[in-house]
């Protein structure tokens, strides 16, 4: 994918909320045949006016294909699945009959598990992605940037070709100006991001601030310990080895790198939405509970989210 004498490979984004589009965005912007495929209002607005990138850096119309059909994914070489976690399998077996023999599929979702989901749900091999970008949809066909923006991509079997495949999308995003990382063991990486959604995700949705003022009170840099001391009991007693990645400084520190975003729960609850905290703080809570570990403040910030979400989507006007 990095040989310019051939052409860019096709790419499909299933999913095109804001991270499907910010990325599929700079795929587009950078020459990359992009395709789209989301909701209705989004869609209409892509075609008449292309997808408004608005980054930190630049703001811009890119054009880019947009379908509403996980058909559409039909024909492309690389297909992006962005769907949010509680809709890995529905969107699998919808675009499973139309994948292109030799297409590569990539989960850039939340959670830790979507990659092997597909590849039960499709008989294919997923490569997952980490994926670290503050961004929101701000409107049909406006995605907005509001920090970071980089990826670490890795096959979840170790063989040459998984990893040859892991290293021709690392290079397709480089070359679209997209940071991308190539992880020897992305499951490592995967709980790495756990830790951090884990830590962020739930009291952002349910304090309604955003990382900036809520680490700025001691209060919440002191929940957020005991967030993250339980996410490493659980790690250690699933084998999983953290690095320094998921230590408590850096977590900590993500509030300085990004202190006006707001998380994506907290987003889904004022939208409305149904949230993927079952595949974060809720996956933490269950796999604590199949290894016999007390995990209590991830079990309470859980079960509240999930309150929350319940009186969003009933309409209680304050979503």
């Amino acid at each position: 994918m990095g040989d310019r004498s051939k052409p860019a490979p096709r790419v499909a984004v299933l999913g095109a909320g804001a991270v499907g589009c910010y990325f599929g965005g700079m795929l587009a912007r950078a020459g990359v045949p992009v395709t789209l495929v989301g909701r209705p209002a989004h869609v209409a607005a892509v075609k008449e006016r292309g997808l408004l990138l608005d980054t930190l850096q630049f703001r811009e119309h890119v054009p880019v294909e947009a379908n509403e059909h996980a058909d559409a994914v039909a024909g492309h070489d690389v297909v992006l699945v962005c769907v949010k976690s509680g809709d890995t399998e529905a969107a699998a077996r919808a675009m499973r009959p139309h994948l292109h023999p030799d297409a590569i599929v990539v989960s850039l979702q939340n959670g830790v598990d979507n990659a092997e989901r597909i590849a039960a749900t499709t008989g294919r091999e997923a490569l997952a992605a980490v994926v670290y970008v503050g961004a929101h949809m701000a409107g049909p066909g406006h995605v907005r940037h509001t920090g970071r923006g980089d990826l670490v991509v890795g096959a979840l079997d170790a063989d040459a070709a998984s990893r040859e495949k892991a290293a021709r999308v690392a290079s397709l995003f480089a070359g679209a100006g997209v940071p991308c990382r190539v992880a020897l063991d992305i499951r490592t990486e995967l709980w790495t991001k756990l830790v951090l959604n884990c830590a962020y995700n739930a009291m952002s949705a349910l304090t309604r601030l955003q990382y900036g003022p809520m680490l700025a009170d001691a209060r919440g840099r002191a929940l957020m310990t005991e967030i993250v001391a339980e996410a490493h009991a659980v790690a250690r007693a699933a084998g999983v080895a953290l690095g320094e990645a998921a230590s408590l400084e850096r977590v900590l520190a993500l509030a300085e790198s990004m202190p006006a975003q707001e998380s994506s729960t907290s987003q889904d609850i004022a939208l409305g939405r149904r949230t993927e905290i079952d595949a974060l703080n809720g996956y933490l809570v269950r796999r604590a509970e199949a290894l016999g570990i007390a995990v209590p403040v991830n079990r309470t910030l859980h079960a509240l989210v999930k309150l929350r979400e319940r009186s969003a989507a009933a309409g209680d006007g304050k979503g």
